[in-house]
Protein backbone atom coordinates (compact mmCIF):
# COMPACT_ATOMS: atom_id res chain seq x y z
CA UNK A 1 0.00 0.00 0.00
CA UNK A 2 1.19 3.44 -0.85
CA UNK A 3 2.47 5.40 1.61
CA UNK A 4 0.85 8.37 2.96
CA UNK A 5 2.31 12.32 3.16
CA UNK A 6 -0.25 14.93 4.77
CA UNK A 7 1.59 17.30 3.13
CA UNK A 8 3.61 17.49 0.05
CA UNK A 9 5.04 19.69 -2.04
CA UNK A 10 6.35 18.73 -5.75
CA UNK A 11 9.22 20.68 -6.31
CA UNK A 12 12.32 21.70 -4.32
CA UNK A 13 12.78 25.33 -6.08
CA UNK A 14 13.02 28.27 -4.38
CA UNK A 15 9.05 28.87 -3.87
CA UNK A 16 8.98 25.48 -2.65
CA UNK A 17 11.53 25.18 0.07
CA UNK A 18 10.12 28.91 1.19
CA UNK A 19 6.62 27.07 1.76
CA UNK A 20 8.33 24.49 3.52
CA UNK A 21 9.97 26.92 5.65
CA UNK A 22 7.42 28.42 7.04
CA UNK A 23 4.86 25.27 7.73
CA UNK A 24 8.22 24.48 9.48
CA UNK A 25 8.36 27.74 11.34
CA UNK A 26 4.28 26.49 12.49
CA UNK A 27 5.23 23.07 13.77
CA UNK A 28 3.75 21.81 10.63
CA UNK A 29 5.49 18.91 8.89
CA UNK A 30 5.79 18.29 4.85
CA UNK A 31 7.83 16.84 2.83
CA UNK A 32 9.36 17.94 -0.62
CA UNK A 33 9.80 16.18 -3.58
CA UNK A 34 12.48 16.69 -6.18
CA UNK A 35 13.60 14.81 -9.12
CA UNK A 36 17.49 15.85 -8.91
CA UNK A 37 19.28 13.51 -7.57
CA UNK A 38 21.04 16.20 -5.03
CA UNK A 39 21.24 20.02 -4.03
CA UNK A 40 24.58 20.06 -6.44
CA UNK A 41 23.10 17.91 -9.75
CA UNK A 42 22.55 21.29 -11.42
CA UNK A 43 24.09 24.92 -10.98
CA UNK A 44 21.74 26.81 -9.96
CA UNK A 45 21.72 30.01 -11.81
CA UNK A 46 22.41 33.59 -11.72
CA UNK A 47 22.28 36.10 -9.01
CA UNK A 48 18.63 37.24 -7.72
CA UNK A 49 17.70 41.06 -6.99
CA UNK A 50 15.56 40.07 -4.12
CA UNK A 51 12.34 42.65 -4.12
CA UNK A 52 11.46 44.32 -0.70
CA UNK A 53 8.20 43.82 -0.72
CA UNK A 54 8.24 40.12 -2.47
CA UNK A 55 11.34 37.88 -1.62
CA UNK A 56 12.19 39.76 0.76
CA UNK A 57 8.68 39.17 2.73
CA UNK A 58 8.50 35.97 2.12
CA UNK A 59 12.02 35.53 4.12
CA UNK A 60 10.47 37.73 6.80
CA UNK A 61 8.00 35.44 7.06
CA UNK A 62 9.92 32.50 6.86
CA UNK A 63 12.21 34.04 9.85
CA UNK A 64 15.53 34.24 7.53
CA UNK A 65 15.51 37.31 6.63
CA UNK A 66 18.36 38.80 9.00
CA UNK A 67 20.44 36.04 8.00
CA UNK A 68 19.87 36.80 3.72
CA UNK A 69 21.11 40.22 4.61
CA UNK A 70 24.56 38.84 6.29
CA UNK A 71 24.57 37.23 2.90
CA UNK A 72 23.51 39.48 0.36
CA UNK A 73 25.22 42.20 -1.57
CA UNK A 74 23.74 45.62 -1.58
CA UNK A 75 23.73 48.78 -3.35
CA UNK A 76 23.82 47.13 -6.37
CA UNK A 77 20.68 48.60 -7.78
CA UNK A 78 22.24 50.53 -10.48
CA UNK A 79 21.10 50.34 -14.53
CA UNK A 80 22.41 51.06 -17.19
CA UNK A 81 20.63 51.12 -20.68
CA UNK A 82 22.34 50.97 -24.33
CA UNK A 83 21.55 51.20 -27.88
CA UNK A 84 23.22 48.77 -30.40
CA UNK A 85 25.42 51.66 -30.71
CA UNK A 86 26.53 51.13 -27.17
CA UNK A 87 25.11 54.61 -26.67
CA UNK A 88 24.50 55.42 -23.19
CA UNK A 89 20.82 56.09 -23.11
CA UNK A 90 20.28 55.82 -19.45
CA UNK A 91 21.72 55.32 -15.99
CA UNK A 92 20.55 55.60 -12.80
CA UNK A 93 21.50 54.39 -9.07
CA UNK A 94 18.70 53.25 -6.99
CA UNK A 95 16.74 55.58 -4.66
CA UNK A 96 17.70 56.45 -1.60
CA UNK A 97 15.03 54.76 -0.11
CA UNK A 98 15.23 51.62 -1.83
CA UNK A 99 15.31 48.46 -0.13
CA UNK A 100 17.04 45.91 -2.58
CA UNK A 101 19.76 43.15 -1.92
CA UNK A 102 21.23 40.78 -4.76
CA UNK A 103 22.02 37.14 -3.68
CA UNK A 104 23.48 34.07 -5.95
CA UNK A 105 20.52 31.56 -5.99
CA UNK A 106 22.34 29.17 -5.09
CA UNK A 107 23.56 31.05 -1.82
CA UNK A 108 20.15 31.40 -1.43
CA UNK A 109 18.38 27.66 -1.64
CA UNK A 110 21.34 26.87 0.64
CA UNK A 111 19.78 28.89 3.30
CA UNK A 112 16.24 27.40 2.31
CA UNK A 113 17.59 24.17 2.87
CA UNK A 114 19.80 24.76 5.59
CA UNK A 115 16.69 26.01 7.84
CA UNK A 116 14.79 22.51 7.54
CA UNK A 117 15.52 19.19 8.66
CA UNK A 118 17.76 17.32 6.44
CA UNK A 119 15.09 14.77 6.00
CA UNK A 120 12.30 17.19 4.28
CA UNK A 121 13.81 17.10 1.08
CA UNK A 122 13.45 13.58 -1.07
CA UNK A 123 16.19 13.93 -3.67
CA UNK A 124 16.23 11.67 -6.85
CA UNK A 125 12.11 11.77 -6.43
CA UNK A 126 10.45 13.01 -9.76
CA UNK A 127 6.80 12.58 -10.44
CA UNK A 128 5.47 10.99 -13.10
CA UNK A 129 1.99 10.61 -12.76
CA UNK A 130 -0.78 11.93 -10.33
CA UNK A 131 -4.31 11.71 -9.89
CA UNK A 132 -7.36 12.75 -7.25
CA UNK A 133 -8.78 10.03 -5.24
CA UNK A 134 -10.97 11.81 -3.77
CA UNK A 135 -12.22 13.93 -0.91
CA UNK A 136 -9.49 16.05 -1.82
CA UNK A 137 -6.48 12.82 -0.93
CA UNK A 138 -4.04 12.49 -4.29
CA UNK A 139 -2.15 9.58 -4.92
CA UNK A 140 1.44 10.97 -6.44
CA UNK A 141 3.71 7.60 -8.46
CA UNK A 142 7.90 8.56 -8.68
CA UNK A 143 10.22 7.87 -11.24
CA UNK A 144 11.28 4.99 -9.35
CA UNK A 145 7.83 3.07 -9.56
CA UNK A 146 6.93 3.96 -6.18
CA UNK A 147 4.05 6.04 -4.98
CA UNK A 148 2.27 7.50 -1.93
CA UNK A 149 -1.18 9.24 -1.13
CA UNK A 150 -1.08 13.02 0.03
CA UNK A 151 -4.16 14.74 1.84
CA UNK A 152 -2.56 18.62 0.21
CA UNK A 153 -0.41 18.57 -2.63
CA UNK A 154 1.38 21.39 -3.86
CA UNK A 155 2.81 22.06 -7.61
CA UNK A 156 5.88 23.92 -6.57
CA UNK A 157 7.33 22.43 -10.09
CA UNK A 158 7.63 25.01 -12.24
CA UNK A 159 6.92 25.74 -16.24
CA UNK A 160 6.24 22.19 -16.68
CA UNK A 161 4.46 21.43 -14.30
CA UNK A 162 3.07 18.00 -13.63
CA UNK A 163 0.89 18.80 -10.69
CA UNK A 164 -0.86 21.99 -12.93
CA UNK A 165 -2.96 19.25 -15.10
CA UNK A 166 -4.71 18.29 -12.38
CA UNK A 167 -6.67 21.38 -12.29
CA UNK A 168 -6.00 23.07 -15.51
CA UNK A 169 -5.12 21.95 -18.98
CA UNK A 170 -3.32 25.24 -19.76
CA UNK A 171 -0.16 24.57 -21.66
CA UNK A 172 2.94 27.25 -21.34
CA UNK A 173 3.16 29.47 -25.12
CA UNK A 174 6.34 30.23 -26.15
CA UNK A 175 6.97 33.67 -26.49
CA UNK A 176 8.65 34.01 -29.82
CA UNK A 177 12.06 34.83 -27.76
CA UNK A 178 15.18 32.41 -26.45
CA UNK A 179 17.75 33.47 -24.32
CA UNK A 180 21.51 32.10 -24.78
CA UNK A 181 23.13 31.98 -21.43
CA UNK A 182 27.09 32.50 -20.85
CA UNK A 183 29.44 33.71 -18.33
CA UNK A 184 32.90 35.88 -19.01
CA UNK A 185 34.67 34.61 -16.02
CA UNK A 186 36.93 36.95 -13.97
CA UNK A 187 36.45 39.74 -15.98
CA UNK A 188 38.17 42.58 -14.29
CA UNK A 189 41.40 40.85 -15.70
CA UNK A 190 40.41 38.87 -18.68
CA UNK A 191 38.02 41.01 -20.25
CA UNK A 192 38.65 44.69 -18.74
CA UNK A 193 36.67 46.37 -21.54
CA UNK A 194 33.39 43.89 -21.51
CA UNK A 195 33.68 44.59 -17.44
CA UNK A 196 33.78 48.60 -18.00
CA UNK A 197 30.89 48.38 -20.59
CA UNK A 198 28.75 46.25 -18.04
CA UNK A 199 29.79 48.36 -14.76
CA UNK A 200 28.33 46.21 -11.49
CA UNK A 201 24.24 46.77 -11.78
CA UNK A 202 22.19 45.56 -14.55
CA UNK A 203 23.07 45.84 -17.72
CA UNK A 204 20.68 46.31 -20.82
CA UNK A 205 21.75 46.71 -24.55
CA UNK A 206 18.37 46.84 -26.87
CA UNK A 207 17.82 46.78 -30.68
CA UNK A 208 14.93 45.42 -32.65
CA UNK A 209 14.12 41.87 -31.63
CA UNK A 210 17.19 41.29 -29.98
CA UNK A 211 19.13 42.19 -26.85
CA UNK A 212 21.61 41.24 -24.80
CA UNK A 213 20.96 41.38 -20.58
CA UNK A 214 24.34 40.97 -17.99
CA UNK A 215 24.93 41.42 -14.26
CA UNK A 216 28.57 41.33 -12.56
CA UNK A 217 28.40 37.95 -10.06
CA UNK A 218 30.13 38.26 -6.22
CA UNK A 219 32.93 36.08 -7.99
CA UNK A 220 33.58 38.83 -10.44
CA UNK A 221 32.17 37.10 -13.01
CA UNK A 222 29.67 38.42 -15.81
CA UNK A 223 26.45 36.76 -16.65
CA UNK A 224 25.37 37.52 -19.62
CA UNK A 225 21.72 36.95 -21.97
CA UNK A 226 21.93 37.17 -25.61
CA UNK A 227 18.02 37.57 -26.31
CA UNK A 228 16.65 36.54 -29.69
CA UNK A 229 13.64 36.38 -31.49
CA UNK A 230 13.63 32.74 -33.24
CA UNK A 231 11.64 30.18 -33.72
CA UNK A 232 10.76 27.59 -31.04
CA UNK A 233 12.79 24.85 -32.39
CA UNK A 234 15.96 27.50 -33.15
CA UNK A 235 18.22 25.62 -30.71
CA UNK A 236 17.08 21.73 -31.05
CA UNK A 237 19.84 19.76 -30.72
CA UNK A 238 19.28 15.77 -31.33
CA UNK A 239 17.85 14.99 -28.45
CA UNK A 240 14.57 16.10 -26.60
CA UNK A 241 15.78 19.35 -25.42
CA UNK A 242 17.89 22.39 -26.96
CA UNK A 243 21.12 22.03 -27.67
CA UNK A 244 24.30 24.77 -26.83
CA UNK A 245 24.87 27.17 -29.17
CA UNK A 246 28.23 28.49 -30.63
CA UNK A 247 29.05 31.70 -30.11
CA UNK A 248 30.09 32.38 -34.00
CA UNK A 249 26.22 31.57 -34.41
CA UNK A 250 24.99 33.90 -32.07
CA UNK A 251 27.08 37.05 -33.28
CA UNK A 252 25.57 35.99 -36.71
CA UNK A 253 22.27 38.01 -34.86
CA UNK A 254 24.29 41.14 -33.93
CA UNK A 255 25.54 42.13 -37.12
CA UNK A 256 26.11 45.84 -37.16
CA UNK A 257 26.25 46.18 -33.33
CA UNK A 258 29.29 47.90 -31.54
CA UNK A 259 32.26 46.03 -31.43
CA UNK A 260 32.31 46.09 -27.58
CA UNK A 261 28.89 44.94 -27.04
CA UNK A 262 29.43 41.39 -29.55
CA UNK A 263 32.72 40.90 -27.19
CA UNK A 264 30.20 39.48 -24.35
CA UNK A 265 29.30 37.05 -26.66
CA UNK A 266 32.42 36.30 -28.69
CA UNK A 267 34.38 36.24 -25.51
CA UNK A 268 31.83 33.93 -23.37
CA UNK A 269 33.78 30.93 -21.76
CA UNK A 270 32.09 28.27 -24.01
CA UNK A 271 29.35 27.32 -25.96
CA UNK A 272 26.13 29.16 -24.93
CA UNK A 273 23.03 27.67 -23.20
CA UNK A 274 19.92 28.70 -24.63
CA UNK A 275 16.64 29.16 -22.48
CA UNK A 276 13.26 29.48 -24.69
CA UNK A 277 11.12 31.52 -23.37
CA UNK A 278 7.73 30.00 -22.36
CA UNK A 279 4.72 32.25 -20.45
CA UNK A 280 1.16 31.00 -19.54
CA UNK A 281 -1.62 33.15 -20.26
CA UNK A 282 -1.56 36.72 -18.40
CA UNK A 283 -4.64 35.88 -15.36
CA UNK A 284 -4.15 32.09 -16.04
CA UNK A 285 -6.42 30.33 -12.93
CA UNK A 286 -8.67 27.28 -12.09
CA UNK A 287 -11.49 26.72 -10.39
CA UNK A 288 -10.55 25.64 -6.26
CA UNK A 289 -10.09 21.99 -6.33
CA UNK A 290 -9.87 20.06 -3.32
CA UNK A 291 -6.46 19.32 -1.60
CA UNK A 292 -4.58 20.77 -4.40
CA UNK A 293 -2.83 23.93 -5.46
CA UNK A 294 -0.09 25.47 -7.26
CA UNK A 295 2.68 28.07 -6.41
CA UNK A 296 5.39 29.74 -8.47
CA UNK A 297 6.07 29.24 -12.60
CA UNK A 298 3.75 26.21 -12.23
CA UNK A 299 0.68 28.73 -11.60
CA UNK A 300 2.32 32.37 -13.16
CA UNK A 301 4.96 31.35 -16.13
CA UNK A 302 5.94 34.71 -17.09
CA UNK A 303 8.81 36.38 -18.97
CA UNK A 304 11.37 36.60 -16.80
CA UNK A 305 12.70 40.96 -17.57
CA UNK A 306 11.17 42.39 -14.78
CA UNK A 307 12.84 40.13 -12.41
CA UNK A 308 9.76 38.83 -10.60
CA UNK A 309 9.89 35.14 -10.98
CA UNK A 310 11.80 33.63 -7.97
CA UNK A 311 10.38 36.74 -5.88
CA UNK A 312 6.88 35.87 -6.73
CA UNK A 313 7.11 32.34 -5.94
CA UNK A 314 8.89 32.87 -2.54
CA UNK A 315 5.82 34.94 -2.07
CA UNK A 316 3.64 32.44 -3.34
CA UNK A 317 5.00 29.81 -1.00
CA UNK A 318 5.40 31.69 2.21
CA UNK A 319 1.50 32.95 1.75
CA UNK A 320 0.13 29.36 1.18
CA UNK A 321 2.44 28.38 4.68
CA UNK A 322 1.22 31.37 6.17
CA UNK A 323 -2.54 30.91 5.27
CA UNK A 324 -2.69 27.11 6.50
CA UNK A 325 -0.31 27.98 9.50
CA UNK A 326 -3.47 30.37 10.59
CA UNK A 327 -6.51 27.54 10.03
CA UNK A 328 -5.29 24.48 11.33
CA UNK A 329 -7.92 21.85 10.67
CA UNK A 330 -9.31 23.53 7.33
CA UNK A 331 -7.41 23.33 4.89
CA UNK A 332 -9.67 24.41 1.82
CA UNK A 333 -10.00 27.43 3.33
CA UNK A 334 -6.39 28.17 3.63
CA UNK A 335 -6.44 27.21 -0.05
CA UNK A 336 -9.27 29.72 -0.62
CA UNK A 337 -7.86 32.54 0.97
CA UNK A 338 -4.41 31.93 -0.75
CA UNK A 339 -6.06 31.14 -4.23
CA UNK A 340 -8.19 35.09 -3.82
CA UNK A 341 -4.82 37.05 -3.40
CA UNK A 342 -2.70 34.56 -5.75
CA UNK A 343 -4.65 34.99 -8.82
CA UNK A 344 -4.95 38.64 -8.98
CA UNK A 345 -1.22 39.35 -8.35
CA UNK A 346 -0.10 36.59 -10.64
CA UNK A 347 -2.44 38.54 -13.52
CA UNK A 348 -0.78 41.49 -12.39
CA UNK A 349 2.82 40.91 -12.71
CA UNK A 350 2.54 38.77 -15.77
CA UNK A 351 0.82 41.20 -17.73
CA UNK A 352 3.49 43.68 -16.74
CA UNK A 353 6.36 41.45 -17.72
CA UNK A 354 4.73 41.20 -21.15
CA UNK A 355 4.45 45.03 -21.49
CA UNK A 356 8.34 45.18 -20.71
CA UNK A 357 8.95 42.07 -23.11
CA UNK A 358 7.27 44.07 -26.04
CA UNK A 359 8.75 47.16 -24.84
CA UNK A 360 12.36 46.36 -24.88
CA UNK A 361 12.24 44.83 -28.16
CA UNK A 362 10.20 46.93 -30.25
CA UNK A 363 11.88 48.32 -34.24
CA UNK A 364 12.70 51.27 -31.84
CA UNK A 365 14.36 50.15 -28.86
CA UNK A 366 15.69 51.14 -26.32
CA UNK A 367 13.71 54.42 -26.64
CA UNK A 368 9.94 52.62 -26.43
CA UNK A 369 11.08 51.25 -22.73
CA UNK A 370 12.95 54.35 -22.33
CA UNK A 371 9.63 56.73 -22.74
CA UNK A 372 8.04 54.18 -20.27
CA UNK A 373 10.37 54.52 -16.86
CA UNK A 374 9.55 57.35 -14.64
CA UNK A 375 11.80 60.53 -14.90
Amino acid sequence: MPRHQPIAIIGAGLGGLTLARVLHTAGIPAAVYDRDASPLARPQGCVIDLHEDTGQAALRAAGLHTAFRALARTGTGSVRILDRNAAVCREEEPAPDTVRADIARGRLRDLLLGSLPRDTVRWGAGVTAARALGDGRHEVRLGDGSAFTTDLLVGADGARSRIRPLISPERPRYTGMTLLEADLSDADTRHPRCAALVGDGIFYALGEGRGLLAHRRPDGSIHVYAALTVPENWAAGPGTGPAAVAPAAALEHFDGWDPGLRALIGAADGPLTPRPLYALSVGHRWARSPGVTLLGDAAHLMPPFTGEGANLAMLDGAELGTALAARPGDTEGALAAYERALFPRGARYAAEAGAVLDLCFRPDAPHGLLAQLPG
